[in-house]
C-alpha cells in the first residue's frame, strides 16, 4: 500500500506543463544568456505576502475570469519581492493573444504582454529558500561583471515545479540584461 501511495503521490507531482519558450544565445555551467520572445502573462503586484498572490493568479486560470474559463497551467511562475510590494507573474498558455484571454473578475489581476528582451539567469535545484536565492543571485551578478553585461532592473525568482515535486526541482534566478 505504501508503494502505492508513493507513486500515486510521484506521478501526481510530476505533472507536465507548457513551458515559455526561449531562444539559448550562450551557455556555461549552470549559466545561461537567454532572448525571450513576447509573451502573455497575468501578473499581481500586493504590498502583502506572496501566497496571496498564487491564490489571486490560480482562481483566475481556475475560472474567476470573463468566461469562467479554466486556463491552463503554465512554467515558468515568476517572482520578485522588494521592500514595497512582491509580484508573481503566470505565462499564459501559447495559444492565447491579448485579444482571446479571458478578462480577471480579480481587479489586482492584471494581463499583459511583455516585450522581447535577454536575460541572464542561473540555474539550481532542490527547494529554494531566501539563502539559496542569495547566493545564486550574488553568483549571477559575479558571472554578469566578469563578462562586462550590464544589468537593466531587479533579479528576480523563477520556478517551474508544483511545490509537490521532490526530486529534480529546477529554480532559476534571473534579470534582464543588456545584450547584443
Amino acid at each position: 500500500m505504501k508503494y502505492i501511495l508513493l507513486t500515486l503521490f510521484m506521478i501526481l507531482s510530476t505533472t507536465k506543463y507548457e513551458t515559455q519558450k526561449y531562444d539559448l544565445v550562450f551557455s556555461e555551467d549552470d549559466f545561461e544568456i537567454r532572448f525571450y520572445h513576447s509573451s502573455l502573462k497575468a501578473k499581481v503586484v500586493s504590498q502583502r505576502n506572496a501566497n496571496g498572490n498564487f491564490y489571486k493568479l490560480f482562481q483566475f486560470i481556475s475560472g474567476n475570469n470573463s468566461k469562467g474559463e479554466k486556463i491552463a497551467m503554465t512554467t515558468p511562475v515568476y517572482m520578485k519581492n522588494d521592500d514595497n510590494s512582491n509580484t508573481m507573474e503566470f505565462v499564459m498558455p501559447a495559444s492565447y493573444d491579448i485579444e482571446t484571454i479571458s478578462k480577471p473578475k480579480d481587479e489586482n489581476v492584471v494581463i499583459y504582454e511583455s516585450e522581447a528582451k535577454h536575460f541572464a539567469c542561473i540555474r539550481y535545484g532542490g527547494y529554494s529558500n531566501t539563502g539559496k536565492f542569495n547566493m545564486h543571485s550574488k553568483k549571477l551578478i559575479e558571472k554578469l561583471s566578469e563578462l562586462n553585461i550590464k544589468t537593466v532592473g531587479d533579479l528576480f525568482y523563477v520556478s517551474y515545479n508544483s511545490p509537490y515535486k521532490v526530486f529534480n526541482r529546477r529554480n532559476e534566478v534571473m534579470i534582464e540584461i543588456e545584450y547584443n
